[in-house]
């Protein structure tokens, strides 16, 4: 990232923890980056399966963006044993980087749900035309379009020299903040008055408590994604103004700034499986109901 003080891995150290565990708060940090990594997998599979499973769900286009959501985070998850847990550096340069992948799958989820607001502004703002214009081969094409141009970045990305990447990065980073900023906040709270003064004016039914949920849901998981990804995006667009180095941590499993979007990514299913009853119920019922039975059928077996 632009104007970032690099910090060099330890030569001949190989992969390990990112902190010695010989104190009681290393051990603790080096635990804490284990489990947000099962954390962020175990959630956002369970999610993913669920959709999957129940075919309203897949029928409509806001699973969709959620199915894109989670499985980006899942992917995301995985790579943060790597580059959270241990003792690793993913920058350009670095002789342990992932070169540029695991940043991606972060990057997609958030593009998913910049994707899933807009999608919900359109239905509620203009429904008869969203009817019209977003069938489900246009959604999937959507979803398809941000995950090749974000795997089309990282082929760019690894061919180039490593400072044009981090220029081209660096631009990109800051002028996309910007504008999430702003259009995360503004479109927000249009949607949401939007909303209230269309349902407000329909009488009482399952449908009008349905759509309720399904705008107060968007709104609050881009709340959370504001919470989550905003200090990173104000400090990224500080040390671009300021151009003076940024300060830097020993990786992202250290770097507070880094940890809290994939903190979203556990918060971001939670309030899917809170907020959408189908989705909670498939997933009781046939996945984790499922899961437990055949656990219980193998240990039982085990014994025997």
């Amino acid at each position: 990232m632009v104007g970032e003080v690099q910090i060099k891995p330890r030569s001949g150290s190989g992969l390990g923890p990112v902190l010695p565990l010989n104190s009681f708060g290393n051990v603790l940090l080096f635990l804490f980056n284990i489990f947000l990594a099962t954390a962020i997998i175990f959630l956002n599979v369970s999610v993913s399966v669920s959709i999957l499973l129940n075919k309203s769900l897949r029928g409509e286009n806001r699973f969709m963006y959620m199915l894109s959501t989670c499985l980006s985070d899942v992917c995301s998850g995985v790579s943060y044993y790597y580059c959270g847990a241990l003792d690793v550096r993913d920058s350009y340069d670095s002789p342990t980087r992932t070169y540029y992948i695991a940043p991606t799958f972060l990057g997609l989820s958030y593009m998913a749900i910049l994707a899933a607001q807009a999608d919900r502004y359109h239905a509620v703002s203009a429904p008869f035309k969203y009817s019209q214009r977003m069938t489900r081969g246009r959604t999937l094409a959507v979803i398809a379009v941000y995950w090749v141009y974000a795997f089309v970045i990282v082929a760019v990305n690894n061919f180039v020299t490593v400072g044009i990447a981090k220029q081209v990065t660096g631009f990109g980073t800051f002028v996309s903040n910007i504008f999430t900023v702003i259009i995360m906040i503004g479109l927000n709270v249009r949607l949401f008055l939007i909303a209230r003064y269309q349902l407000d004016r329909e009488p009482p039914s399952a449908e009008r408590e349905n759509k309720r949920a399904s705008v107060y849901l968007i709104v609050v998981v881009a709340v959370c994604f504001l919470i989550s990804w905003l200090p990173i995006f104000l400090h990224i667009i500080l040390c671009n103004f300021s151009g003076t180095p940024c300060y830097s941590f020993r990786n992202e499993g250290t770097d507070p700034l880094r940890i809290m979007p994939r903190v979203n990514a556990t918060l971001t299913p939670v309030l899917y499986i809170r907020g959408c009853a189908g989705l909670r119920n498939t997933l009781f019922t046939k996945v984790w109901r499922v899961c437990y039975r055949h656990m219980g059928s193998l240990d039982m077996s085990y014994h025997d």
